[in-house]
């Protein structure tokens, strides 16, 4: 048998948006898929501080910070944030813009009072996981520090928040080589929200990374996920499945669709493909 290596979105993919706790079906899966030989990852936007808690469940690698901080066996494989340069010019024009933002260091998150207080009037249980994901981490405290806090340690990625989307649409084209926007399918919130990242990393070049260190084909791997920053990650594997809760764009791109994690889409997926 060809070991498969399997890539897991966190929020809306392996657990409900802002949760650390997969269900036991998913877990059941994961560990029956490992007992087979095959790898399991999680591939996710979180950086290291957000995604511990999940370690506790024995993954066999990470792809953090969108694809810029990877693990695997516990090795590091990659470990690229943003210089001080882009970091600098990418807050500033969220500052002019009067675009709401949060940074994220390896170590934890920082977010001011505006972004808190605009998730709280917002972020219902109606919206899409990303911002269900912020709120619940806020509002647990999670390693989300308050912005006067960060002591200018290297960042990895920022999640972006605006009321109006162009703004957020002209953010790259104003960046300029060097970054990637990704924007969410959030019209229907009426809000924009995103990430922005280096362009040289995501996801996918994390799927990559694994890949290459291991010395495994990425003809064998497969990628779960639901929202539009999984797009990579899921253009990259050779199977993507995205979940049944997922973006409607990301439902049409993918080679198939589950169930939700909460109706045990995971484990019936994995038995789909022969995973377990």
């Amino acid at each position: 048998m060809d070991k498969k290596l399997i890539f897991l979105d966190i929020d809306g993919t392996l657990t409900t948006p802002g949760s650390n706790v997969p269900p036991a079906s998913a877990l059941c899966a994961i560990r029956r898929a490992q007992e087979k030989g095959n790898l399991v990852f999680l591939c996710t936007g979180r950086n290291y501080a957000m995604l511990k808690p999940l370690l506790q469940y024995h993954f066999d690698g990470i792809v953090g910070s969108s694809g810029s901080y990877v693990e695997c066996g516990g090795q590091v494989v990659c470990d690229k944030p943003m210089t001080k340069a882009q970091k600098d010019k990418v807050l500033a024009l969220l500052e002019e813009q009067h675009i709401f933002y949060t940074i994220e260091s390896k170590q934890g998150s920082y977010t001011d009072e505006r972004f808190k207080e605009f998730l709280r009037r917002n972020a219902g249980e109606d919206s899409n996981s990303e911002m269900l994901r912020w709120r619940e981490q806020i509002e647990k405290s999670l390693n989300i520090l308050p912005i006067e806090a960060y002591q200018g340690e290297p960042i990895y990625k920022i999640v972006i928040v605006s009321q109006k989307r162009e703004p957020v649409e002209a953010l790259e084209e104003r960046l300029g080589a060097g970054y990637h926007v990704c924007i969410q399918d959030s019209d229907a919130y009426g809000f924009t929200n995103g990430e922005v990242m280096r362009s040289d990393f995501d996801k996918g070049t994390g799927i990559l990374s694994i890949c290459e260190y291991l010395g495994i084909p990425v003809e064998q791997t497969v990628a779960f996920g639901d929202s539009m920053n999984d797009l990579e990650m899921m253009e990259t594997a050779a199977l993507s499945i995205c979940m049944g809760n997922g973006s409607e764009r990301l439902k049409e791109m993918a080679d198939d669709v589950c169930g939700t994690v909460e109706e045990g889409g995971l484990q019936a997926a994995f038995e789909k493909y022969d995973l377990l």
